[in-house]
């Protein structure tokens, strides 16, 4: 029980700060700019610039129809957390607003406060900042809501993958700002957001991918065996195997180590049998002795 209230002060505390991280980002790097990278509240910010509505409600009055379509479509796989987060977010956009204010495109003051002419350093951080906000809100098993049921329900019908069909999704949201406000640039600088906004999105539910998984097709695994665990302090796994082709035997050493400690291994293998096949992966996540400790609040 103690864990469990642990683990849900973790995941609550992750949604509450993501979802402020991202509103900051949204009101402070993307929307003076008319960027619309993708969502609700790139229509929002869109409606915003051409008719004065603010961006948070423009986009909870779609994200609440849209919660219930999924509902219907989809069935019951948004938890409370995705209804929390729906309603965060507007809120915490409109404390922003009403401390910073609402920079927009058409005031020539705020153009010149927000340094218009070089959109390209906003497109950039607001990626970053958008990442790290997303990032933790899906950390905490939760989503916005918004464009991602959009492509939830896109995926279900066409069967495309999830991230094929939020990339359909977002890439046509983006395309409004050229029919809002005739600038085919604004566009480009919101596939600049989501491209940098799903690197900082990996990063943040993967880390840094330090770790690297090799699989070695030899004839040689007893000397590989010896350097493995005895040079390297690393433990592996022999799969016996047989070639399809020649049908002679051929061990399989399944072996993790860092990516300082794949250079010195790919080396060693050169040598003691330069007719191995090594397959190298990269391990966005490695759970377990001898890299993060195995715990079930971690796993996502």
């Amino acid at each position: 029980m103690k864990e469990r209230l642990k683990t849900r002060i973790k995941e609550y505390s992750l949604l509450v700060l993501g979802n402020f991280i991202f509103a900051l980002g949204a009101v402070m790097l993307v929307e003076p700019y008319g960027f619309a990278p993708g969502g609700t509240y790139g229509l929002g910010m869109v409606a915003h610039h051409l008719w004065g509505f603010e961006t948070e409600y423009v986009a909870l009055c779609m994200d609440v129809p849209l919660l219930i379509i999924g509902f219907i479509v989809l069935g019951n796989r948004f938890g409370i957390k995705t209804i929390v987060s729906t309603i965060l977010l507007p809120l915490f956009m409109q404390l922003i607003h009403r401390i910073y204010g609402y920079a927009s495109l058409i005031e020539p003051e705020v153009v010149e406060m927000t340094a218009y002419q070089h959109p390209i350093i906003a497109a950039i951080f607001g990626g970053v900042v958008y990442g790290i906000g997303l990032g933790m809100v899906y950390r905490s098993r939760a989503t916005t809501g918004g464009s991602d049921i959009i492509a939830m329900i896109l995926r279900k019908y066409t069967h495309l993958s999830m991230g094929t069909a939020t990339i359909i999704v977002d890439g046509l949201i983006t395309l409004t700002t050229v029919v809002a406000f005739g600038d085919w640039k604004l566009p480009m600088y919101s596939w600049i957001i989501i491209f940098v906004e799903s690197k900082m999105i990996d990063f943040i539910l993967e880390g840094p991918k330090r770790a690297k998984t090799l699989m070695i097709i030899t004839s040689k695994a007893d000397e590989l065996r010896d350097f493995i665990l005895n040079d390297m302090g690393r433990g592996a796994t022999l799969i016996p195997g047989k070639g399809l082709y020649s049908g002679s035997g051929r061990d399989i050493i399944y072996v993790v180590v860092e990516r300082s400690e794949m250079i010195r291994l790919k080396e060693k293998v050169s040598k003691t049998d330069p007719q191995a096949f090594v397959n190298v992966i990269d391990s966005a996540e490695i759970l377990g002795e001898g890299f993060q400790k195995l715990s079930g609040s971690d796993v996502l």
